[in-house]
């Protein structure tokens, strides 16, 4: 369960929830395909990396709904 950061904060950040899960689920998976061994070394889920990515503001484009 992703508890932190909180999903109200992301909607924020995006736009709407629907934009949100597009985002996180893109991303979670460009790190599962290019930052695996780190993930599993830290024992991060891809989930959580990529939401304190977006709420950190380290994803371009998250405004427009798109990763880039």
């Amino acid at each position: 369960m992703l508890i932190d950061p909180p999903i109200d904060k992301m909607v924020e950040t995006v736009g709407n929830k629907y934009a949100l899960v597009s985002i996180l689920s893109k991303r979670a998976r460009a790190l599962m395909d290019k930052r695996h061994d780190y993930l599993e070394q830290e024992g991060i889920n891809p989930v959580s990396l990529a939401a304190k990515e977006v709420v950190d503001g380290k994803i371009e484009g998250v405004e427009e709904g798109t990763i880039v």
